[in-house]
C-alpha cells in the first residue's frame, strides 16, 4: 500500500494492514472487533492482539473502511504507520485515577472494617452518597461509556458487566437513602461502598495491568533505542550530521568511538570492535576491518570507521528485527482460539448467570437486597480480561526475551509447535560446520591446470566451494580463463564449455550420469572421504567420451559448540538427523564429531523435503535447520523451520524462527523458550478459567460480595500479566567455545584464561569517554576487549586482567565504578 497517498488507500489482496485499536478492555472486544474487520469487504483474515493493542488485516480492503468499522462497533482506529507516537497501553487511565478514587472509598469502607474490631458506626448516607458519587459517575465514567459502545454495537464487554454492577448497588444505596431519610440511627445499610470500592479495585488492576504490559512490550522498546537519530556522513572531503531519514544508500558513514552505527554497511576504512549484543544476543564485541559487514545500531568501542551504508530505512537489519518481533506478538497461537470462542459467549452467559441469581434468591427468600447484591457480585467477579490477556501477554514476553538473545521468532505458530518436537533435522553445511571450507588437495596428471579449469567454470558462482577454488586460484596466481554456458546442475556440480572444451565439475553423482568412470583416484577420494573431505570430481569431454581430469578435496571445520548443541538436544528428549549432498564418508566423518547417529548423504534438495515429510508421516514433530536457498524446501515442509541468519534470507524468509548467530546451541535454547512460554500460556489460561469457573458460582450462592469480587477481578488480570513477565529473565545456556576441526581445515584457536566483566562506569557522556575509558583498561591488559554502551553506563570487558586492577585503572581516569559483576 503506498502509504503517503491519499488518493488511494486500498491494499491489494496479498498485503497487509496494522491498525492501532484504541478502547479495548477484555477478550470479549478483541472478538467483537475481530468480528467487525472480518465483515469488510475484500478482508481475508484479521487478528486483534489485546496485549499490544494492535490488529492485522490481510487482504484488498479500503484503509477507510476499516477504520469506520472498528468506529461503528465502538472503538478508535488509525492505521499504525499513520498514528502519533506510540503511547503505551493503558494510556486511557491516568495514574492518579486509582489513588483519587480510594481516597473517596477508604471513609467509606473504613466502618465495616472497623465492624472486625467490634466498633459499630456508620457515616451519615448523604456523606456515603457525596463520596460515592464522584467515584461512581466521575472516575467510572470509562466504564459507562464503553459499555454503552458495546451495547450499540450488540454485544457485551467487561465494562459493561462492571457498569451494570456497580449502578445496581449504587441504586439500590440511593433507593434505600431516600426511602429511609431519617438519618443513620434505625437507617438500614448501604451498598455505596460495595459501588465505589469495586471500581476502585478494577481501577487499580487496569492501571497495574498497563504498567505490566508496558514491561511485556521493553523488547520492542529496547530494539528501537538501538536507532540513531542522524548520521554523521562524509561528502566533499568534510563531514556532514544529517538526519537519518535523508541517508541514502552509497553514502559513506563515519562512526566514532562510542557511537551506533546509522545503518547498515561495509567497512571502507578503520578497524574497530562492535557490541552487537541486542542484535545478535553475542555477548563479546566483534572484530571489524575493511570490506566486512555491519548492522546499524550496533556500538562502535574503540575505533574510527568509514563505512558504506548499503540498506538504510526499513531495509536495514534491525528495522526487519522490529518487525519480525511485532509480527510475532501480533499474531495468534492456535490455543488461543478455543479463548476467543468461549470470549464470543462470556458476557451474554454472565448476564444471564447474574439474572438467574437475582430471581433464584429474591424468589427462594424474598430477600431481593441479598438477592441483587448476589447478581453484582457475578457480574463484578466474571471478568474476561485475564482470558484475553493469558496467550498475548505470554507471547510477548517469550518472543521478547528470545529477540534479546539472538532468537527471533516470526510467529505464535512456531512458537507454540517447537515446544512439542521430538526430532531435530540439521543441514550439514553452513549449520553444523562453518560452511566457509578451504582447498585442500588437488589430485590429478596436471593440478595446476586442473585448479585452472574449475576456477573457470565457477569464476561466476556464489557457491561456497566455488570460493574455495576461487582463493586457491587466487593465491596461485592463475589466469582464469572465459567460461561459456554455463549452467548450474542442481544437487550434481556444474557444466560450462572452456578453452573449446567441456567441462563438468560436482560431485560422484554427476561423474556416474555422465558415464564418467573414477578409475584409481576412486582410492584416494574414498581416503578423502574417510577424513570427512568434501570431494568435487572435474571431468572433459575427450575424443573417447567424457574422462576424469581429476579431484579436488575440500576441508571444513566443525562449529563450536555443535557436538555440544546436538547432546543438549539428545539430553532434552530430541533426537538429531543430519542431511547433506556430500558423500557419506564426508557425512559419517561430521556425524562422529557430533554424535548424531543418523545421518543421511548424497541427498538433492528436493529429497531434503522429503526426508523431512517422511519423518512428519512417520508421527514425529520435525525442525529443519539450515542457511541456504536449497534448505527452503525443507524449512517450509518442517512442522518449524529454523534459519541461520548467516545463510541466505530465501532461508530466513521461509522459516518461522531465525538464529541471528550461527550458533548451532542456539536450535536447543529456541526449544528451551518454545516450552518455557508454551508452559506460562497453559498456567495463565488454567488459573483465568479456574478463577472464573470457580469465582462465578461462589459469588452465585452468596459466598462473595462486590468488594471481594472485585479485589479478585483485579488480582486476576494483574497476576496473569505478571506470570507472564517472569519470562524475562530467561537466559540461554552458556555454549562451549572449544573449537574442533574435522577434516584438516585450519580451525580457529580459542584462547583460554579470559574473564568476561561487567561494570556500571559513572560520568561518561561522549564518544571521548568512551575512549578515555577504553584507554584506560587497555593500559592494563593491550589484548582486552571492551564494550561500552553509553546510555546504560555498562562497561564490558574481556579479559585476563584482574578485575579490581581494572577498576582502578578506569577511577583514576575519572569516572568512577559504582558496580561490578
Amino acid at each position: 500500500m503506498d502509504k503517503g497517498s491519499n488518493m488511494d488507500t486500498s491494499t491489494d489482496s496479498g498485503s497487509s494492514t496494522v491498525l492501532r485499536i484504541e478502547g479495548m478492555t477484555c477478550a470479549s472486544c478483541v472478538a467483537r472487533v475481530e468480528k467487525a474487520l472480518q465483515k469488510v469487504p475484500g478482508v481475508r483474515a484479521a487478528t486483534v492482539n489485546l496485549a499490544t493493542e494492535k490488529a492485522s488485516v490481510h487482504g484488498g480492503a479500503d484503509l477507510a473502511a476499516l477504520v469506520a468499522a472498528v468506529r461503528d462497533a465502538g472503538y478508535e482506529a488509525a492505521e499504525a504507520s499513520h498514528a502519533p507516537v506510540p503511547q503505551e497501553p493503558g494510556r486511557a487511565l491516568p495514574s492518579w485515577w486509582p489513588v483519587a478514587a480510594a481516597l473517596l472509598s477508604i471513609p467509606l469502607v473504613a466502618p465495616m472494617l472497623a465492624q472486625v474490631v467490634g466498633v459499630d458506626w456508620m457515616l451519615p448516607g448523604w456523606l456515603q452518597l457525596a463520596l460515592a458519587t464522584p467515584v461512581q459517575f466521575w472516575l467510572g465514567a470509562r466504564f459507562y461509556r464503553a459499555g454503552w459502545k458495546a451495547l450499540r454495537a450488540g454485544s457485551g464487554n467487561m465494562d459493561l458487566l462492571v457498569a451494570i454492577g456497580t449502578s445496581a448497588a449504587y441504586g439500590l444505596s440511593l433507593y434505600l437513602l431516600l426511602a429511609h431519610p431519617g438519618g443513620a440511627h434505625g437507617a438500614p445499610h448501604l451498598y455505596f461502598e460495595s459501588a465505589a470500592v469495586v471500581i476502585t479495585l478494577v481501577l487499580l488492576g487496569k492501571w497495574l495491568e498497563s504498567r505490566a504490559k508496558r514491561q511485556a512490550l521493553a523488547a520492542i522498546g529496547a530494539l528501537e533505542a538501538l536507532r540513531s537519530n542522524d548520521a554523521l556522513v562524509r561528502r566533499a572531503g568534510g563531514d556532514l550530521r544529517i538526519p537519518l531519514a535523508e541517508l541514502r544508500v552509497g553514502d559513506l558513514m563515519v562512526v566514532r568511538p562510542g557511537e551506533r552505527v546509522p545503518a547498515d554497511g561495509l567497512v571502507e576504512e578503520g578497524r574497530s570492535h562492535l557490541d552487537e549484543s541486542l542484535l545478535t544476543g553475542e555477548s563479546l564485541p566483534v572484530a571489524k576491518g575493511p570490506s566486512q559487514q555491519v548492522a546499524g545500531g550496533a556500538v562502535n568501542a574503540d575505533g574510527l570507521l568509514l563505512v558504506r551504508a548499503t540498506a538504510v530505512g526499513a531495509q536495514t537489519m534491525l528495522s526487519q528485527i522490529i518487525r519480525m518481533v511485532e509480527d510475532a506478538q501480533a499474531v495468534k497461537a492456535p490455543i488461543q482460539r478455543l479463548v476467543d470462542r468461549v470470549s464470543a459467549v462470556f458476557v451474554p452467559a454472565v448476564l444471564l448467570v447474574s439474572l438467574v441469581t437475582l430471581l433464584g434468591w429474591g424468589l427462594a427468600t424474598g430477600d431481593w437486597q441479598a438477592a441483587l447484591l448476589n447478581a453484582v457480585a457475578v457480574q463484578v467477579i466474571a471478568c474476561p480480561c485475564a482470558l484475553g490477556l493469558a496467550t498475548p501477554a505470554s507471547i510477548m514476553v517469550g518472543t521478547g526475551a528470545a529477540a534479546r538473545h539472538g532468537i527471533l521468532i516470526k510467529d505464535a505458530e512456531a512458537l507454540e509447535r517447537a515446544h512439542a518436537l521430538d526430532v531435530v533435522v540439521f543441514d550439514k553445511t553452513g549449520t553444523l560446520t562453518e560452511g566457509k571450507p578451504q582447498l585442500v588437495a588437488l589430485e590429478g596428471i596436471d593440478p595446476p591446470r586442473l585448479l585452472q579449469l574449475a576456477a573457470s567454470v565457477q569464476q561466476a558462482s556464489t557457491h561456497p566451494l566455488a570460493q574455495a577454488v576461487l582463493d586457491a586460484a587466487r593465491e596461485r596466481g592463475l589466469a582464469l580463463m572465459p567460461a561459456a554456458d554455463a549452467r548450474a546442475l542442481p544437487g550434481r556440480g556444474m557444466q560450462a564449455e572452456v578453452d573449446g572444451t567441456t567441462v563438468w565439475l560436482g560431485n560422484a553423482r554427476l561423474m556416474q550420469e555422465q558415464g564418467a568412470p573414477l578409475g584409481e583416484l576412486a582410492a584416494r577420494a574414498a581416503a578423502h572421504e574417510e577424513q570427512g573431505r568434501t570431494v568435487s570430481w572435474l571431468a572433459l569431454q575427450g575424443p573417447g567420451g567424457i574422462e576424469v581430469a581429476g579431484l579436488l578435496a575440500f576441508g571444513d571445520t566443525l562449529k563450536p559448540g555443535a557436538a555440544a548443541a546436538v547432546a543438549r538436544l539428545q539430553g532434552m528428549g530430541i533426537a538429531s538427523v543430519m542431511l547433506t549432498g556430500d558423500s557419506e564418508g564426508a557425512a559419517r566423518a561430521v556425524a562422529a564429531q557430533t554424535g548424531i547417529t543418523r545421518f543421511h548423504a548424497g541427498v538433492l534438495p528436493g529429497d531434503k523435503a522429503r526426508v523431512v515429510g517422511d519423518l512428519i508421516a512417520a508421527g514425529s514433530r520435525v525442525a529443519m535447520v539450515g542457511d541456504g536457498i536449497n534448505d527452503a524446501p525443507a524449512l517450509a515442509a518442517a512442522d518449524v523451520g529454523i534459519a541461520m541468519a548467516s545463510g541466505t534470507d530465501v532461508a530466513m524468509q521461509t522459516a518461522g524462527i531465525t538464529l541471528m548467530r550461527g550458533d548451532p546451541g542456539l536450535v536447543a535454547d529456541a526449544v528451551t523458550i518454545s516450552q518455557r512460554t508454551y508452559a506460562k500460556i497453559r498456567q495463565n489460561l488454567g488459573w483465568a478459567f479456574v478463577y472464573n469457573v470457580v469465582g462465578i458460582p461462589l459469588a452465585a450462592f452468596g459466598f462473595l460480595n462486590p468488594v471481594l469480587a472485585g479485589a479478585a477481578m483485579a488480582l486476576s488480570s494483574v497476576s496473569v500479566v505478571a506470570n507472564a513477565l517472569l519470562l524475562r529473565g530467561w537466559r540461554p545456556q552458556e555454549s562451549p567455545k572449544l573449537a574442533s576441526s574435522t577434516n584438516g581445515a585450519s580451525a580457529p584457536i580459542q584462547q583460554g584464561a579470559l574473564h568476561m566483566y561487567e561494570l556500571t562506569v559513572e560520568d561518561m557522556s561522549c564518544g571521548h569517554c568512551v575512549g578515555r575509558v577504553t584507554k584506560a583498561v587497555q593500559g592494563i591488559d593491550g589484548d582486552a576487549k571492551v564494550s561500552i554502551d553509553l546510555p546504560t553506563k555498562r562497561v564490558r570487558i574481556d579479559s585476563d586482567a584482574d578485575l579490581n586492577e581494572i577498576a582502578a585503572a578506569i577511577d583514576a581516569a575519572g569516572y568512577p565504578v559504582s558496580a561490578r559483576a
